[in-house]
């Protein structure tokens, strides 16, 4: 059969634009996520500048989420069998939430006043669920697709603390598009969860070596414990940014009023590549490898094509509607 002289590095090709798909949802419906986890916090007039602040926005950062699963379907089919075997309820439980949220973002803004609420309330609840359960999912995936209670358990933490760093980078989007008392009530909420964000990175730094002897090999042996080190000591001393910054936030004349969500990014980006580092190159951890789970070469080679001219296309989108909605946020009206 004829090969192409790069077919081993396809799949390895592959797992990095699904990566890289992954990272951007995270980053980008993260703190939409976060928003709407916060909506309910504030009155009806901040709620609406909230919902505002993500409004052209919210609907083409999950595009990303469905590229990166896309990805894992044509490029890696047992993988994706897999993985959404063991994660069947969670991942139908995140689409029952997404689904909410983007019915209720649509609805609350044409509702009668007496209903409005409770749409509100739905596009708070959508948020909130999504984001727990792309945690739990998170968990699942580090302890390996296991079983069993204490799986559920550390599932429930990191879905806790992934909601949580959700709401955090929500809150810092939010001290950069808002001004006046909106933004102050949002440095107050990031300075709150920031902690709790810390404690789920630290929750699923600590677990991760210890359900893999192979990651733990990885991170904790030399030299590699040495050559590893920045990315752990980057993490914390952005954490101490973010504290201390927040401090003194917001300031005159809405001087760095973008540090903190560039700082917020920093971190997940961060986590992302020691997660990535960790598991690579398992698809589905201690079970399938990039090589074992890819579709056959020729196919890839033809894919491939596609995937570089998507994601370029929906990436100069997002940049090109970032760059004319820039600026703070006012209320989103259908009228």
């Amino acid at each position: 059969m004829e090969t192409y002289p790069f077919h081993d590095w396809l799949p390895v090709a592959f797992v990095a634009l699904m990566g890289l798909s992954i990272l951007i949802y995270v980053v980008l419906d993260g703190f939409d996520l976060g928003v709407g986890i916060l909506s309910m916090t504030v009155n009806e007039q901040d709620r609406d500048i909230m919902v505002g602040s993500i409004g052209p926005f919210w609907d083409a950062n999950e595009t990303w989420l469905v590229m990166a699963v896309g990805l894992l379907l044509v490029a890696f089919p047992a993988a994706h069998g897999e993985i959404l075997t063991a994660l069947y309820l969670p991942a139908t439980l995140m689409l029952i939430g997404l689904i909410l949220r983007g019915v209720a973002f649509e609805f609350r803004a044409k509702a009668p006043g007496p209903r409005k609420i409770w749409w509100d309330r739905a596009f708070f609840g959508g948020s909130l669920l999504s984001a727990v359960m792309q945690g739990y999912m998170l968990g699942a995936y580090v302890l390996g697709l296991e079983g069993g209670v204490s799986a559920v358990v550390f599932g429930m933490l990191t879905g806790v603390c992934l909601a949580a760093g959700y709401a955090f980078i929500g809150a810092a989007w939010l001290i950069g598009k808002t001004e006046g008392a909106l933004q102050v009530h949002s440095v107050h909420l990031a300075r709150r969860l920031i902690w709790v964000a810390a404690i789920g990175m630290v929750s699923i730094s600590v677990a991760t070596p210890l359900a893999s002897p192979e990651v733990f090999g990885k991170w904790f042996t030399f030299p590699d414990i040495i050559l590893l080190a920045p990315i752990p000591l980057m993490t914390g001393a952005l954490f101490i940014a973010l504290v201390l910054f927040l401090k003194d936030a917001p300031r005159e004349q809405d001087r760095w009023a973008w540090a903190p969500f560039s700082m917020a990014v920093g971190v997940f980006v961060l986590g992302f590549f020691g997660l990535a580092y960790s598991f690579f190159p398992y698809v589905v951890p201690g079970q399938m490898t990039v090589w074992d789970a890819a579709s056959a070469r020729e196919s890839l080679a033809i894919i491939l094509v596609g995937a570089l001219i998507a994601l370029p296309v929906i990436g100069g989108y997002s940049i090109w509607a970032y760059k004319v909605f820039g600026g703070k946020a006012t209320a989103l009206r259908y009228e």
